[in-house]
This record gives structure tokens, C-alpha cells and sequence, in this order.
């Protein structure tokens, strides 16, 4: 294959522009392994990269796309061959390298992991990136000893990517979820997911008093800013937040106190560069712990036509669950 469709982000004097391209196979980056690419996924940030809403493309012209899952179909890598199914996240793909948004992609062997046993390539995306971190959090809390004995959880953002992944696993291990969103819509879909109880995400949003009532355990939250404040304020005593979304914003605008009065711990989770080890127990969990037919339920496709009006559709906070994307 000489070339390719992919979609590319170019930047002009007015700005990003993306649009359904072909590439030249020639125009790859190095990599120790190529791979042609079947399933990818829409994620918060591919939907920035595909606007220009924020920076987080650092080279132009840029594929974007921060994960996908394919088939190897050259390596020099010694951990995998031709016909291995493998999938990856992060890496600043997408970002500094050429990412998932196309029908190839040439990246390094150290960034991939093979496709958890049972796991099609179709499920491994529906999962993405978002499931991925998702996962990352409840471990997170996990090793912090936040057990569902401990108390109810909350996950904000509910109904985004991390937020309908985490609240479907949580609910599996026997956590009570309290699921935070802004859409009342989607109530009967986070209970049908696992949620116990649903709240509007303006008790969260407003600005966030020093403490307030004890409420949690712990929780997942994707939001940032004034939410994550509230949640560290309302969380229980020696409780636990796996941090991991800046959707509401990147700031913190909070005291000492849920930390040094409470004992909180905040705890950040951190997808892209995540050691291998780490990957693997993830993604060997997700593929123990995760309802497949939840996982159907929360999962729409489209096509790579489809991705830049997606992106558009993710950033105004119209996408609900997980979106994959078909390539091959």
C-alpha cells in the first residue's frame, strides 16, 4: 500500500483545519513496527486535536488519534511478529507522532501491547483509551485500600468515556456508585450501568467551600477544576480521588484542608506514559471485569469519514459512552 486514508490536521494563518486525506506510506515516522490499523476510537482529547480547541497537536501535519487496535504487519521489534493482534494507548501519538486516524501506522514496538485473551479488536476500542484510564483510576483507589466496605464512590462526567467505563466497573466489583452528570436524560443509562444513585453535576460545579459534608469513599473524576474541588471537600475521612480529566478545566481551586484535616489523598492517573507493566494489568482486568453487554450498551460506531464531525460532537458534550471508530 503506497498510500493511505487518514485523516490530517494541517495549521494555517487561521488556524487548524482537518480533513479526510491520503497519505503517503513514504511519509510515516520511524518505528520498529507497522501496523495496519482496523479499530480506533474517539476520545476528549482526539476531539481537541481535531478542532484546534486546545494544543495538544505539537507537530503539524498530524494524524490524530491516540490509540488503536490492528494487526502487525511488519516488525523488527523482537516481541512481536506479522499476524500479531495488538493495540495501544498514548504515547503521544496523535500528538508528536502520527496517530490512529488512518488505515496504517508505523510506531514503536515498546508502545504496544498484544490484545488481551478474549478481547476482539472491535471490543479493545469500544474499551480505548477512556476504559483504559478508567481502569487506571480503580486500581488506583484500589491500592489505596478504597474497597467497596468502604463507602460509596462518585464518578463525575458519568456519562462521557471514563465516566460510563468506571461507573460499569465499579458497580461490577461491588462499589456504590454515586454517577455525577450534567445530562438528566441519561439517568436510566447510568443505572442500567450500575449506578446506585445519580446527582446533577451542579451540586459539584460551583466553587468549593474549604470542607463540606462528608458524602464518599473516594472517586473518578475526569471533570477538574471547581468538581474536583468539591469532591476532595465532600470526600470521608482518609478517603481517596484518582484525578485523570480536565473537561470543566485544568485548575484546582481548593485549600489544604480536605488534606491535612481529612487525610484525602488525590490521587493523579496518568494514561499516556504509563509503564508496560502497569498497561498489561490493566488491560487484563478490563478484559476479566468488564461486562461485555454494558460494554455493548455504552458503545456507538462510525465510520473514519465520520471522525471530524464526531470530534466536534464530543467537545459540545453530545457524545454519550464510547465511540468507535472502523477503519479496515
Amino acid at each position: 500500500m503506497g498510500t493511505f486514508k487518514a485523516v490530517v490536521v494541517t495549521k494555517g494563518e487561521t488556524g487548524t483545519t482537518a480533513a479526510l486525506s491520503t497519505f503517503d506510506e513514504n511519509d510515516l515516522m520511524d518505528g520498529d513496527v507497522t501496523v495496519r490499523v482496523s479499530h480506533s476510537t474517539l476520545n476528549y482529547k482526539d476531539g481537541l486535536a481535531l478542532t484546534g480547541k486546545a494544543p495538544v497537536i505539537r507537530r503539524f501535519p498530524m494524524i490524530p488519534g491516540i490509540d488503536f487496535a490492528g494487526v502487525v504487519e511488519t516488525s523488527s521489534h523482537a516481541d512481536f511478529k506479522p499476524g500479531d493482534a495488538v493495540i495501544l494507548n498514548g504515547w503521544g501519538t496523535g500528538e508528536t507522532h502520527l496517530g490512529a486516524f488512518a488505515e496504517k501506522t508505523r510506531v514503536k514496538g515498546d508502545w504496544l501491547v498484544p490484545l488481551p485473551a478474549g478481547l476482539s479488536s472491535a471490543e479493545a476500542m469500544a474499551v480505548g483509551t477512556a476504559g483504559y484510564t478508567a481502569m487506571l483510576c480503580v486500581m488506583a483507589l484500589e491500592r489505596h485500600g478504597i474497597r467497596p466496605d468502604r463507602g460509596p464512590v462518585v464518578v463525575t462526567g458519568a456519562a462521557g468515556g471514563v465516566g460510563s467505563v468506571a461507573t460499569a466497573l465499579l458497580a461490577k466489583l461491588g462499589y456504590h456508585v454515586i454517577a455525577s452528570t450534567g445530562r438528566p436524560q441519561e439517568a436510566s443509562y447510568l443505572t442500567a450501568l450500575g449506578a446506585a444513585e445519580i446527582i446533577d453535576r451542579a451540586e459539584l460545579s460551583g466553587p468549593a467551600k474549604p470542607l463540606a459534608k462528608e458524602r464518599w469513599a473516594g472517586g473518578v473524576d475526569s471533570v477538574g477544576s471547581h468538581t474536583l474541588a468539591n469532591v476532595l471537600a465532600m470526600t470521608r475521612y482518609g478517603g481517596a480521588v484518582a484525578a485523570c480529566g480536565l473537561a470543566q478545566g485544568m485548575d484546582l481551586p481548593t485549600t489544604v484542608a480536605p488534606f491535612i484535616l481529612r487525610g484525602v489523598s488525590l490521587l493523579g492517573v496518568d494514561s499516556v506514559m504509563a509503564p508496560k507493566t502497569l498497561r498489561l494489568e490493566a488491560w487484563s482486568r478490563l478484559a476479566r471485569d468488564l461486562d461485555r453487554e454494558k460494554l455493548a450498551t455504552i458503545t456507538s460506531t462510525i465510520p473514519l469519514e465520520s471522525v471530524i464531525e464526531a470530534g466536534q460532537a464530543i467537545i459540545e458534550g453530545r457524545i454519550r459512552g464510547r465511540v468507535v471508530v472502523t477503519i479496515d
